[in-house]
Formats: C-alpha cells, sequence, structure tokens
C-alpha cells in the first residue's frame, strides 16, 4: 500500500492487540496503542496455545522469545470423573508439521507481545465516540481529546466499546457455561493436559512448568456463583485423578460466563474489529490466542499486498471468517457432549473419542 505511512490507532492491549501492533510494526506500519484499564488491572491465568498458535507466533517472529517459557504438551488425556481414562489425542501428531502445543502463563506470553510491540501502550485512556468520515476515522477520547485515523483496529475483547461506537453489533451472548481458572503452585504432579469429564461438567488440569498447574473447569449455566472456590468444591469434589489435591492447593480463582460474538460483518467504513471483538466463542478448544495471533499476522499481510485501506478489510475477512466460523462450530459441537450422559458419552469416546477431538481442528492444521 503506497502513499504515506498510514496513521493506525489499536484499541485494547491484550493478547489480540498488542500481536496486530507487533504484525504492523513488522511491516513498517507505526500504530498508536490504547489501553482502557490501567496496567495493574490485567488478570493473569494460565494458556494453553495448540499447534497454530506457534505457527502464528513464528509469523511474529516471536516463537524464540516464547520457545523457553512454560511447558510443551504433547498429550491430551481425557478421564472420566472416577479417573478412568476414555480416549487420548496424540498432540504431536495431530500437529506434526505445524508446531508445539505449549502451555505458560498468560502473563508471559503477554510480556513477549509486549515487548514484540514496540512503541508506547496508553494505559487509562477510553474511546467514547467513533465517528465515520470519508477516507478515516475521528476518535473523541473521554478526556475529550480528538484525533483522526486512516484505520481504527478494536481489539478491545468480547464487550468491545469499538464494536459498539461503530455500530457493528451489541453485547455478545451467553455461550451457555459457567467458567473457573486458576494456577496452583506446589499441587501434584501432573505432566500432561489432563481433563476429567462428568455430568454436565469438566474439570481441567494442565502443566505450566515450575511446579504450576493451570486449573480450568466449567459447568452449564448463565451465571457466576458468589463463592467460586466453595462452588468447585461442591461440583468437583469427588472427582479421583489429580482433582482433589489441585482443589485442596487453590487459593484465588477466576469465575466468568463464556460469550460469544458473531457479526454479519467485521469493518464498517475504516473501523475493523479483530479477535475476540469480532469472533470470541466459549473456550472450549482453546483457540481465542489462536485465533487472535493469526488475525494479526493476516491482517499486516492484507495491509500490504492490496492498494487500498478498505481493499485490505475486504480481503483480510474473506480470509478470515472461514477459520473463525469453523472454530465456532466445532465448538459448539464439542460443547454439545455436555448435554450426553455420561453413560451414554462415555462408552462413546472409548471407542472414537481420540478420531473426534482431533477432527476438531483439522481445519487448522492447515495453513492460514
Amino acid at each position: 500500500m503506497g502513499g504515506f505511512p498510514l496513521r493506525i490507532l489499536v484499541v485494547g492491549a491484550g493478547i489480540a492487540g498488542l500481536a496486530v501492533a507487533r504484525a504492523l510494526r513488522r511491516v513498517g506500519l507505526r500504530p498508536d496503542v490504547t489501553e482502557r484499564l490501567p496496567a495493574s488491572a490485567l488478570v493473569d491465568t494460565g494458556l494453553y496455545l495448540p499447534g497454530n498458535a506457534a505457527r502464528a507466533l513464528r509469523g511474529l517472529d516471536l516463537d524464540g522469545p516464547v520457545r523457553p517459557l512454560g511447558q510443551v504438551i504433547r498429550r491430551q488425556c481425557f478421564l472420566d470423573a472416577a479417573g478412568d481414562p476414555l480416549c487420548e489425542v496424540d498432540l504431536g501428531s495431530l500437529w506434526a508439521d505445524v508446531g508445539e502445543c505449549r502451555a505458560l502463563p498468560w502473563s508471559e506470553l503477554h510480556r513477549v507481545l509486549l515487548t514484540g510491540a514496540g512503541g508506547e501502550v496508553r494505559h487509562c485512556v477510553e474511546v467514547r465516540e467513533v465517528e465515520l468520515l470519508p477516507a478515516a476515522v475521528g476518535i473523541t477520547f473521554a478526556d475529550g481529546a480528538t484525533a483522526e485515523y486512516d484505520l481504527v483496529i478494536g481489539a478491545d475483547g468480547p464487550r468491545s466499546a469499538v464494536r459498539a461506537l461503530a455500530a457493528l453489533g451489541g453485547a455478545p451472548r451467553p455461550a451457555g457455561h459457567v467458567v473457573y481458572r486458576g494456577v496452583v503452585r506446589g499441587g501434584p504432579p501432573v505432566d500432561e493436559w489432563t481433563a476429567l469429564l462428568g455430568q454436565q461438567a469438566g474439570f481441567l488440569v494442565v502443566p505450566l512448568g515450575a511446579g504450576r498447574l493451570y486449573c480450568y473447569a466449567d459447568e452449564v449455566g448463565t451465571v457466576a456463583p458468589a463463592d467460586p472456590v466453595a462452588r468447585l468444591t461442591e461440583l468437583f469434589g469427588a472427582y479421583a485423578g489429580p482433582v482433589p489435591e489441585v482443589l485442596d492447593a487453590l487459593e484465588q480463582v477466576h469465575v466468568g460466563v463464556t460469550e460469544e460474538v458473531e457479526l454479519g460483518r467485521w469493518s464498517r467504513g475504516r473501523v475493523l474489529l479483530v479477535g475476540d471483538a469480532a469472533h470470541a466463542t466459549a473456550p472450549t478448544l482453546s483457540q481465542g490466542t489462536a485465533m487472535a495471533l493469526e488475525d494479526a499476522v493476516v491482517l499486516a499481510e492484507s495491509l500490504t499486498t492490496t492498494d487500498t485501506v478498505e481493499e485490505a478489510l475486504v480481503a483480510y475477512e474473506s480470509r478470515r471468517r472461514p477459520r473463525t466460523q469453523w472454530v465456532r462450530d466445532r465448538t459448539r459441537d464439542r460443547n454439545r457432549t455436555r448435554d450426553v450422559p455420561p453413560a451414554l458419552r462415555d462408552p462413546f469416546l472409548r471407542r472414537r473419542g481420540a478420531e473426534i477431538f482431533g477432527a476438531h481442528y483439522g481445519l487448522l492444521v492447515k495453513p492460514v
């Protein structure tokens, strides 16, 4: 894209926003990055990155800084609530030509992206108005300051302010699950991604390296409990495997409800949505971060291989929408297994679980 350097604003300094900033800087663009929250408000938890996330990190030239972090995950082990095996997915075979699967603290990946993005992130900055101009976007910030940009990118999550202000969509809709997240230090020895499936609930433990475990649990519902630790004990206290020791070691639990964002379009004028602002789904397939990283790579490529911003946004969405729709559809498929009674589900998973769960990533093994 010729002419003067584009004036770009990225709204949101989470994984999606920083990945976009990194991708843009690699092609010679210098975006402004703002974040509504203070830096101290970012909540740390764990992340599991499938192989396509590793490929996207290579596309951002950040695979080197990430490689020493966390722990490589080679298998997904599914158990029933009594701790008996259901099936296993060999991740080395599934993602053989793509990249290693890795689990690490969210803060560590965020720090790598923050360093890679370069430039300053302006925290405690909120966008109040978005005005679509003929060949630009007018922005009014909460402090009354105004600015014009050639492109505004909303990377501000499933409850995106940019999405609402640009009339691209309203609030997300509930996806139907309450989720619990925490990091345990000094818990039981767990070497692989290990999920225990019960009746309309599941408990996942993933090693993060250095004696840390990421705990993720969910249940069917739309209202978060007032006491998440007590609710976890109530739900999973009778589970076997590593669950009792993990529950004993849990000190802090972050609880929330899953949300979906499904839009007719991701851009209007020169305003574009990326990451969860455009296509949030329940985290069942652990693809939220991977999709955001892929978004960043494709957006930078689109801006450098087209003649106008408008053409770039069309090219970007045409490449990204089929993959994000695949993730949404496969997420809903897997979530429907929660509604099947264990007496019917578990024998089926013992016969075909590895095949079915592996197939959920079929399209994502292919290049972006």
